[in-house]
């Protein structure tokens, strides 16, 4: 059995409060550390704590927060995501030669249990990024709850009606479960005809949200120091000074686009639910996932939302093949830009200080798809 870690030590100092940087003063340059890509074999000839990351933003995190006193390698080829993902063998000696294991959590490394099993690396801490933070719903998992909240409230109704009329209870009961039945066909009938995949029923994509990025990096604080107690001032002090930056970067982002409460943008692919939520803004996107084809209901829904919220720009992501958002934009004389998901990257040195500079020219291209003029 591994070990699981998240919030193990909440209770440890964070070395005080961080004290919030501009962006163009950005401290934290922790020192590089050995990013894997798919051709690279992660076992080390060094003494140094061996971290596996699985892909980019827990990359970036994990590397802001570990500096020199860990070996970070990153799991999954840099230029792949993780949708999908298929495991390779010698991902299975990569864990088994590992002492940490760092996840996003949420389901989005499915491909993980398989491999952990595999790797029998009973000394493996696993620290699930995720731990402790609110979650929102996909549109499968607000599905599943609405169908529970329907099964109790026809299962009270029932009980209720079966203390006045038993024969009323028996009665109605069948209508309404015949009816509730029929609800959840109809609904998997659509859900099947629009998507091929899901993300499960929490969506996965925390790191786009800045506040909830700097709870993931104070969960992989704290499930270091819990694999390497020595470090625990380095992996401390290396979490606050990132932690500002993130600070630093949500208020500006919160200012920026504090504008557009209310207005909704489009996106390539469903990512971007938590940064949406976080800025009071709402989100449509044209596919679930990336390999998604859209279908004329989903273009007819970014149509309507473009109209709806006056965009100047559709986002479309670095990853996405093709002119998927082409015919779109020239039919509504809009433009086409970026919001990088950061699921992946062709940058074969990323650092962590890019989570900042790519989150931050998101917000401007979002900006600007509100109307705002570029600088």
């Amino acid at each position: 059995m591994h070990k699981q870690v998240g919030s193990f030590l909440a209770g440890l100092s964070a070395g005080g409060a961080a004290i919030a940087l501009t962006l163009a003063g950005c401290t934290s340059e922790p020192a590089p550390s050995s990013t894997a890509t798919d051709t690279t074999d992660a076992t080390t000839s060094d003494d140094s704590l061996q971290v596996v990351t699985t892909f980019l933003p827990i990359t970036y995190f994990t590397e802001a927060v570990a500096g020199d006193r860990a070996t970070v390698t990153q799991l999954l080829p840099l230029n792949v995501d993780p949708h999908d993902y298929q495991a390779k063998p010698n991902d299975v000696q990569r864990l088994a030669d590992a002492d940490v294991l760092v996840e996003n959590g949420l389901e989005l490394e499915s491909f993980l249990d398989s491999l952990i099993d595999n790797a029998a690396n009973a000394e493996l801490v696993v620290i699930d990024s995720s731990e402790g933070i609110p979650v929102l719903p996909t549109e499968e998992g607000a599905h599943d709850h609405a169908s529970e909240e329907a099964s109790d409230k026809t299962s009270d109704k029932a009980s209720d009606e079966a203390s006045h009329d038993h024969d009323s209870h028996d009665h109605d009961s069948h209508d309404d479960h015949d009816d509730h039945d029929s609800h959840e066909h109809d609904s998997h009938e659509h859900s099947e005809a629009s998507h091929d995949h899901d993300h499960g029923i929490h969506d996965p994509h925390l790191w786009l949200d800045p506040q909830k990025a700097i709870q993931q990096v104070e969960n992989i604080r704290d499930g270091l120091i819990a694999a390497d107690p020595e470090g625990e001032t380095i992996y401390t002090a290396n979490a606050a000074d990132y932690i500002a930056d993130l600070e630093a970067l949500d208020t500006k982002i919160r200012e920026q686009l504090a504008p557009y409460a209310g207005k909704a943008f489009v996106t390539y692919h469903d990512f971007a639910e938590h940064f949406a939520h976080s800025y009071g803004l709402e989100v449509e996107y044209l596919v679930d996932i990336p390999e998604g084809s859209p279908t004329p209901t989903d273009v007819q829904r970014v149509v309507d939302t473009v109209k709806a919220s006056n965009l100047q720009v559709l986002l479309t992501e670095p990853s996405q093949q093709g002119d998927a958002f082409g015919a779109i934009a020239s039919d509504l004389d809009v433009y086409v830009s970026v919001f990088d998901s950061m699921e992946s990257t062709g940058n074969q040195n990323p650092q962590p200080e890019d989570y900042i500079s790519t989150l931050s020219k998101n917000s401007d291209n979002l900006a600007r798809a509100f109307g705002e003029p570029p600088e």
